[in-house]
């Protein structure tokens, strides 16, 4: 008998979805594969995504948009898609490989493919390093500095698993991973570096605090049984003011980054929807409830693509 699911559509007490795309669609030795990849669970390819997405309109708005430029756009917006799903996937197996000893012992996490035995430790290493490959194709297909500027993120990519073992705030390295792609978008586009794109990256850094914190959440009953800390146990009741100190500075920034490249109504109206969002997530998210922690973690989509739309609509005016 396979486990039943949670009202979430989840395996019971797991991360794992009970029927998915993946199930369906793909021959059986290549499932484990995609799990580790999270290809399951879009939302993390998402915040992944997004700040180098944003980053590129904003590059774009400093080069005067003209429409026969809308191709190009759209090429490296797509390129960052594929390069994003890559790097989080390899993320994602780089991470159960550090945590594997970790995992077996989380409900949550304990039917992941390498503490569960669908995938060795060797097999998962020769698969992070053909995403990484393949990704590292990808960034070739921009200018040198950005190649530079995209190599030197492995660095922290890396680092983050371990953080969790020695601060309670792995997830400030987290947000200096995730939003990597607002220094890279800016630098495939403009071949350099500017303070709209940095204030984006400190911005962004904020903005995983906040959702990551929520996400942390879930696991705090068993990351103090197994001696892993992070910001849901440094904070704990005190969560929601600094769920809104976090969204606010991570506002206040993006607003500063959106102001410096001269950015016009249309972005502000994205902007405000967005931060609307965020202080929804503040104002809403209950922290002793792991369900609604993952829902409101992944309503984040939302305010990623608020900002969006805000830029590219203000892009081509």
């Amino acid at each position: 008998m396979s486990p039943s699911p949670d009202p979430a559509g989840l395996i019971a007490g797991t991360d794992m979805p009970a029927q998915s795309w993946i199930d369906r669609l793909l021959p059986r030795p290549a499932r484990p594969y995609a799990r580790l990849m999270r290809l399951d669970r879009p939302i993390g390819t998402w915040l992944l995504l997004f700040p180098g997405w944003w980053s590129i309109a904003l590059a774009f708005e400093v080069l005067e948009w003209r429409w026969n430029s809308a191709g190009l756009f759209l090429w490296f917006m797509a390129l960052f898609g594929v390069g994003a799903l890559l790097m989080r996937g390899a993320g994602c197996t780089w991470n159960d490989i550090a945590d594997r000893e970790f995992d077996a012992r989380v409900e949550r996490t304990r039917t992941r493919p390498i503490p569960s035995g669908q995938v060795s430790v060797k097999q998962a290493l020769a698969f992070m390093a053909l995403q990484m490959a393949v990704a590292f194709g990808i960034l070739l297909q921009f200018n040198g500095f950005a190649v530079l500027v995209g190599v030197a993120s492995l660095a922290v990519v890396f680092v983050y698993p371990l953080m969790k073992r020695v601060t309670y705030w792995p997830q400030v390295v987290l947000g200096l991973a995730f939003n990597w792609g607002a220094l890279l978008g800016w630098a495939a586009v403009r071949g350099d570096l500017g303070w709209p794109p940095v204030l984006l990256y400190i911005a962004g850094i904020f903005w995983t605090l906040g959702y990551d914190t929520i996400y942390a959440h879930q696991d705090k009953e068993d990351d103090i049984l197994i001696g892993v800390k992070s910001s849901a146990l440094k904070l704990g009741a005190n969560t929601r003011p600094w769920l809104w100190t976090f969204y606010g500075l991570a506002a206040v920034l993006i607003a500063a980054a959106g102001w410096l490249d001269g950015l016009g109504p249309l972005f502000w109206i994205g902007f405000g929807l967005g931060a609307l969002q965020l202080g929804w997530q503040a104002a809403r998210v209950d922290i002793d409830d792991p369900a609604d922690c993952l829902r409101i973690f992944r309503s984040n989509r939302v305010f990623g693509w608020c900002l969006l739309l805000g830029l590219t609509a203000d892009l081509m005016q």
